[in-house]
């Protein structure tokens, strides 16, 4: 790097003085036990035991407070509960919620210093020194024409404490963002809808003797046993199975008929790309996104229809309970007024747009385009959620110029985003005047730790550990972008894109060379 030769002198005028006041410290030291021990000697033999009994007092009570610090158990580092000044020295941990028992966890340095906190002994925020825009050029441009990437390279590094560009390269020209496209969902979603916003799934009186289970478009409902000890649990059909079962014995009703209503969306169930181990049909009622497996992300066989698969798995659940379902589950429409009587609630958004971000959930992306599309008032289907995601974020007055949402997720090569767009999303998250965007950074997978990117940066010293940022990958299609903290202790955010790849795991290690490069950059 261009500052290695000052650094080195640096070094070296800090390992004399460290070595001189090592010498003074020591005899120092020294002084003080001679001094310490002539007191002592010249001390009463009662004024002696008077001295012991508290130093062993205060033995005991130091013993007692650990002991209680260790009772209480480690903190716990879950990231959208914390706060940014907490995140400032978390341990990595991915934005999922914690198992009772995780087990010992690898550590990684810092990755979230606190927006407006210490920065290497300097005072408030953006007190770390600045990256010139040639400083960074020098690093970045050649790494940009590794062969490896495709012919369309763009990228974007914008100062956060500044708010402003300090490289780019065709940042405005639009390319296919694969899944990183999920960053505008996210910010679309939260923009929209909240962080607290809560999807219901419920259970209504459809007639005499008969029910309807109204799907809202949870992605996350499940069916499954709840983890033990698990902080939060998502939403699960056995509940609702327990509260409606409950509900229909008080009204001594113990035969009903069930129907199942998935009219909050609209338009086709199936993504353009088909049936796909990627992502189950999209529809307002499924389980466990259909998955066919015990599989919680990642790819999997998947149900061809969820919403009947769910109203199946219901009405076995609710047999278990003393409740005799009449016949098989059918499509229904609930009534305009309805007679509620079980509800079940989702995770807040703000950990829903978490978990899609750290597993590129594809289910959860297309259910939050639809969720800012109801909120907007527009058909929750693949068009109308991509018309309510960029009004969303034009009224957040970022570059759209030549963005196209075609989908949430990302799996459709007709989305197109700039990297200035990319790069603007991250900077309005990390923004401490936007705390309900905190989730879309918290939930960025760490380099060598979490997430998509739990498997790569192994050998990329400078970024395990420190880079957070969203992949995107599809053929010929490589993208990262995300946040780090330079070598300076700056905080910036950067997205990198290119289209046109013929070997996917070059292009990939090209781009995370990249951003290993702004992470050891003290560029000016």
């Amino acid at each position: 790097m261009p500052e290695t030769g000052k650094w080195q002198v640096r070094w070296q005028s800090a390992e004399r003085s460290a070595r001189a006041a090592t010498h003074v410290a020591v005899r120092s030291a020294q002084t003080a036990v001679d001094a310490a021990r002539q007191a002592w000697q010249a001390t009463p033999r009662h004024t002696q035991q008077t001295w012991r009994l508290t130093a062993v007092s205060a033995a005991t009570g130091l013993a007692v407070a650990l002991a209680a610090v260790a009772a209480a158990g480690p903190w716990d580092s879950g990231q959208r509960t914390a706060e940014r000044a907490e995140a400032g020295s978390m341990d990595g941990a991915s934005g999922e919620h914690h198992a009772a028992d995780p087990g010992p966890a690898p550590s990684a340095p810092p990755v979230l210093p606190a927006l407006g906190g210490v920065v290497h002994g300097a005072a408030g925020r953006g007190a770390a020194p600045v990256p010139t825009d040639a400083g960074l050029a020098d690093a970045l441009a050649p790494l940009l024409k590794d062969p490896a990437l495709g012919p369309l390279r763009t990228a974007s590094v914008l100062d956060v404490a500044a708010g402003r560009e300090v490289f780019g390269e065709r940042q405005g020209t639009a390319a296919t963002p694969a899944s990183t496209v999920k960053l505008a969902t996210a910010v679309a979603a939260l923009s929209a809808l909240g962080p607290d916003h809560r999807i219901d799934t419920t259970v209504v009186m459809g007639g005499k003797n008969r029910i309807i289970l109204v799907g809202g478009g949870d992605p996350t409902l499940t069916a499954r046993a709840p983890r033990p000890g698990a902080e939060e649990q998502p939403a699960n059909l056995r509940a609702l199975a327990d509260a409606t079962a409950r509900t229909l014995k008080q009204r001594h009703t113990t035969k009903v008929s069930l129907g199942y209503d998935t009219g909050a969306y609209a338009g086709p169930v199936e993504h353009p790309i088909g049936p796909n181990e990627n992502i189950a049909p999209v529809t307002a009622l499924m389980t466990d996104e259909a998955r066919l497996d015990d599989s919680e992300h990642g790819t999997a066989p998947r149900d061809t229809d969820p919403a009947h698969a769910a109203a199946r798995t219901f009405a076995g659940l609710l047999h278990e309970r003393g409740i005799t379902v009449d016949g098989d589950p059918a499509g229904a429409k609930a009534p305009k007024k309805p007679d509620r009587i079980a509800t079940v609630r989702s995770l807040p958004l703000s950990a829903l747009v978490e978990r899609m971000l750290t597993y590129s959930d594809n289910d959860i992306a297309e259910a939050l385009a639809r969720q800012t599309a109801l909120a907007a008032r527009q058909p929750a289907s693949f068009a109308g959620a991509g018309k309510a995601v960029h009004t969303a974020l034009e009224r957040q007055h970022l570059p759209l110029s030549g963005a196209v949402f075609e989908d949430g997720s990302g799996l459709d090569r007709d989305d197109k985003v700039s990297a200035a767009l990319l790069s603007h999303l991250l900077l309005q998250a990390s923004s401490p005047d936007r705390p309900a965007l905190r989730p879309v950074v918290t939930g960025l997978p760490v380099a060598a730790f979490t997430g998509t990117l739990s498997n790569r940066y192994r050998g990329e010293s400078a970024g395990a550990g420190a880079v957070r940022a969203k992949t995107g990958t599809l053929t010929g299609v490589n993208t990262l972008a995300g946040s780090v903290v330079d070598a300076d202790g700056r905080l910036l955010v950067f997205s990198f894109m290119t289209t046109g790849t013929s070997d996917p795991q070059g292009a990939q290690n090209a781009l995370d060379k990249l951003a290993s490069a702004v992470a050891n950059c003290g560029c000016r």
